[in-house]
């Protein structure tokens, strides 16, 4: 999806050649096919090629993604993926970077009031 979104439409070599430590043609070719029908991407006909473009917005499918990983491995708990989150890069969160999040965590507890 990130080449995808970064070029704005491409075939499955030209996926495949902009991936870093790429799968063999018929992977890539299996996963296009396989995004398509879950609707996140389309493609039109160029002669004998398929182009292939995001169907949804990067946003959409982020809040997607975020959704499935919360379901799969937190039980669809934002607490404990944050807690995770925090717990894995604590250390590597500079004091802005901190202060922000604290900021966030604010003004959800706002939000939801």
């Amino acid at each position: 999806m990130d080449v995808l979104y970064r070029l704005g439409e491409a075939t499955a070599a030209e996926v495949q050649a902009a991936l870093p430590n790429a799968p063999g043609y018929s992977a890539v070719r299996a996963l296009l096919r396989i995004l398509e029908e879950k609707g996140h991407i389309r493609h039109r006909t160029e002669g004998a090629r398929y182009v292939f473009a995001p169907a949804v917005s990067r946003e959409a499918a982020r809040r997607s993604a975020l959704r499935q990983l919360l379901d799969t491995f937190f039980n669809g708990s934002a607490e404990h993926a944050v807690a995770a989150l925090l717990d894995e890069s604590s250390k590597r969160l500079t004091p802005e970077e901190l202060d922000r999040l604290a900021q966030l965590v604010e003004n959800a507890r706002k939000e939801g009031r």
